[in-house]
């Protein structure tokens, strides 16, 4: 998944087989991955597996929850943006980016395990893969612990973590996120491109955020929230207000601010050094 899984109180091989299994099936990068073979069929209807499926429902569930702004159906707008390999061997390049390509979330149906969409719409789903391995993962462990990969956590008992923009957060229960264009960005033409991609215009976000952590109920419910959140810009602590998640914004300027929930709900701590 391109990033560092970190865990403590838990078998490190049984958290392993757990991402190496969710990266097996859901990799856009690996031409054997069961999303793979599902975004080069030439068949308008096909079986997936319990894995895919349940993936896929997620991520359908979130664009349903987000009014469509986390949205499964823009692997054609991120490989447009440039992000057409593994993050790792990405990287910087002269030629602009590719076209705008818009939104295709209403030709997506999934009964069960039959896939229904158009040949040639291809499917990511990154949004919510990763968290929904994190909360997975987190249940191999023995007693009380984390398990955390890439910015995404969930937790098994208290935990202190360190938050983007400085200080830090004591995590009692669930999970925390954090979305944004930290580490995720590239250049195409001199110009930046980044993995969130605004389903409306079909380019990457100009959201005012550099990041956005939200506490949630699972690793995937922060996640979820915490994308659109940063896809909503300024709307985007009132939009977790209305739905009582805790949110933290840094700005591209670096400034912090966080939302009336996160302010009546968290324990901010000094931040390690």
């Amino acid at each position: 998944m391109g990033c560092e899984v970190v865990l403590s109180g838990g078998d490190a091989t049984a958290v392993a087989e757990v991402f190496t299994r969710w990266e097996g099936v859901f990799s856009r990068f690996r031409p054997e991955s069961e999303l793979s073979r599902v975004n080069r069929s030439p068949e308008p209807a096909l079986k997936v597996s319990a894995l895919f499926a349940s993936g896929l429902r997620a991520a359908l569930d979130a664009a349903a929850q987000t009014d469509g702004l986390v949205d499964p159906t823009l692997a054609a707008a991120l490989e447009s943006a440039g992000y057409d390999r593994d993050f790792a061997l990405l990287g910087d390049r002269p030629e602009p980016a590719g076209p705008a390509v818009p939104s295709r979330l209403g030709e997506v149906r999934l009964d069960g395990l039959i896939l229904r969409r158009p040949p040639g719409l291809a499917l990511d789903l990154n949004g919510v893969v990763k968290s929904l391995a994190v909360d997975e993962a987190v249940l191999c462990l023995s007693g009380d612990g984390f398990v955390s990969a890439g910015g995404d956590l969930a937790v098994r008992g208290p935990v202190d973590v360190g938050l983007p923009g400085g200080g830090a957060v004591s995590v009692v229960e669930g999970g925390l996120a954090t979305s944004g264009v930290a580490t995720r960005s590239w250049r195409r033409g001199g110009v930046e491109q980044h993995h969130l991609v605004d389903p409306h215009t079909g380019l990457p976000s100009d959201s005012p955020w550099r990041q956005v952590t939200v506490s949630g109920a699972s690793c995937l419910v922060a996640d979820v929230a915490a994308k659109a959140a940063f896809l909503l810009g300024a709307d985007g602590p009132d939009w977790l207000d209305a739905r009582g998640l805790p949110g933290r914004f840094v700005a591209r300027d670096g400034a912090v601010a966080a939302n009336h929930a996160w302010r009546r709900g968290t324990v901010l701590e000094t931040a390690y050094t």
